[in-house]
């Protein structure tokens, strides 16, 4: 059986012994982005945000090391656990990470 998949994520595997990418696989969070952290609107979630986060905003959580301060912690919102870094959504750039995602809550956002 051959498999061919384009290689965009940085996640491998072998089959047969042969070298693989997997192309669903969660990407690693590119350092010094934030773009996920900045771009969405949060809705309330207690206690980390009681009043929620508007989209354009960095999050309150956001460190200056552009870290979630919430990160593994139950505090953290739910929409934030659930991103999962993505070739598509992350792009190949940080830039290009904010541009999609202040796509992607336009065309979410309610009207």
């Amino acid at each position: 059986m051959t498999v061919r998949v384009r290689a965009v994520a940085h996640h491998r595997f072998r089959i047969r012994g042969r070298l693989r990418y997997d192309t669903d696989a969660m990407l690693p969070c590119r350092a010094g982005c934030g773009a996920c952290c900045i771009a969405p609107s949060i809705s309330p979630s207690l206690p980390a945000l009681p009043h929620g986060k508007p989209a354009g905003e960095r999050c309150p959580h956001l460190t200056a090391a552009i870290t979630c301060a919430l990160f593994g912690t139950p505090a953290r919102p739910a929409v934030c656990s659930s991103l999962r870094p993505s070739a598509e959504m992350c792009g190949d750039s940080a830039a290009a990470a904010m541009a999609g995602l202040v796509r992607l809550e336009a065309l979410t956002a309610p009207r």
